[in-house]
């Protein structure tokens, strides 16, 4: 059978000879980057892998879900921190108001040509993604609503976070993808089991963003918290009105006489009173650590996850009391059914944020419940 394999011409031979005297140890063939395969010599490769790297500063953030309760402090935190803040935002539960003066564009994750044409036009160098659903119980009802706007929609936007270059993302997920954990505190390495779409359409995205990291070079931090909570009323800034699902708001509703009792579900889980137990984080500290996040970030490569928590629980009857002495009104209660995709306890571990970010919590949950009660009396 006659040799098939192609001669290496002589000339061939005497330049790989000048090339490895040149470079004693050896070649290195890389298959990532631009241009995708290169030949460098090792040392160049060895001074290439070292050496600092310019990293360009973050200026304009575009925040999606801007207009929400959680997306509007971040903007006001943002913005005093000097960012510019472009705000994305479809107003299905956001409020206009909540911006302030910062620039507000109205459109849904769904709609590929505007993003594409935001991200052309307003030069964003990095988001801050808040825009999702958010209500475990509906989740459970609805999961092709959670799934569709959470993981579809998101996929819209790295989508077109990569055909742009920016490639620095702040992901607002939630210890719903804890589920229903058999170890607290909760540490980020703890077993992900979601009790509900919801947690899993937060976990698919996590997973989502790692890959994305991988092959596309966008890098994100995603933010694991717990039950948001408090207000800054001095700016207009709460929660929604209009349905609020969150235990405080709903107690100080009846504190303040607009509803005659509050609604516990459950009493039969396995705590001290037969309650959920939650870690309640002030809306500002939750801000002010995805502000804290997108700093580590400008300077990180990769997808990482951070727990942000007080690392202190406290049942639904405890947060009823407390709220009885911080308002000096008495609370009835009414037991109910669980609801559907309730886990019985969440509490945080957030060493890893505290240790690596320097970010502390900086109130408690009579500071969350003041604020809160100041904000209720204003609306």
């Amino acid at each position: 059978m006659p040799n098939t394999t192609p001669a290496i011409s002589p000339q061939t031979l005497s330049d790989l000879k000048k090339a490895f005297e040149a470079s004693p140890k050896g070649f290195v063939i890389t298959d990532w980057g631009a241009p995708r395969f290169a030949v460098v010599d090792f040392a160049t490769f060895e001074k290439l892998r070292t050496q600092k790297k310019t990293v360009a500063p973050i200026r304009t953030i575009l925040v999606t879900g801007g207009a929400g309760y959680i997306g509007s402090h971040a903007v006001k935190v943002l913005r005093q921190s000097g960012y510019e803040v472009v705000v994305y935002d479809n107003l299905s539960t956001g409020r206009r108001e909540a911006v302030g003066d910062a620039k507000l564009i109205v459109g849904d994750l769904s709609d590929r040509e505007l993003l594409a044409k935001v991200f052309a036009e307003e030069k964003i160098d990095a988001v801050m993604h808040f825009a999702a659903s958010i209500e475990a119980e509906e989740s459970v009802f609805k999961p092709v609503e959670y799934f569709q706007n959470n993981v579809i929609n998101g996929l819209y936007l790295l989508d077109a976070m990569v055909a742009a270059g920016v490639a620095r993302l702040v992901f607002s997920s939630s210890a719903a993808v804890y589920g229903d954990p058999a170890k607290f505190p909760i540490a980020e390495d703890s077993t992900c089991e979601p009790a509900n779409p919801y947690g899993e359409s937060k976990l698919v995205f996590e997973k989502i963003l790692k890959w994305y990291s991988k092959a596309y070079g966008l890098h994100s931090i995603s933010l694991r918290y717990f039950n948001a909570a408090g207000a800054d009323a001095a700016s207009g800034l709460g929660y929604r009105r209009e349905k609020m699902s969150h235990l405080i708001p709903r107690v100080l509703d009846v504190a303040a006489g607009n509803e005659k009792e509050i609604e516990v579900y459950g009493q039969d889980y396995a705590t001290p009173d037969g309650t959920c137990i939650r870690d309640y984080i002030h809306v500002l500290d939750l801000a002010e650590a995805h502000v804290a996040a997108l700093e580590k970030l400008a300077a990180s490569n990769g997808a990482y996850v951070y727990n942000v928590g007080t690392g202190r629980g406290y049942s639904v009857l405890e947060v009823v009391d407390a709220i009885m002495e911080v308002t000096g009104h008495m609370i009835p209660i009414k037991v109910s059914e669980r609801r559907a995709g309730d886990p019985a306890k969440l509490v945080a571990d957030s060493t890893k944020i505290q240790r690596e970010f320097g970010w502390r919590p900086r109130h408690d949950l009579q500071s969350i419940i003041e604020t809160s009660w100041q904000w209720h009396r204003k609306v």
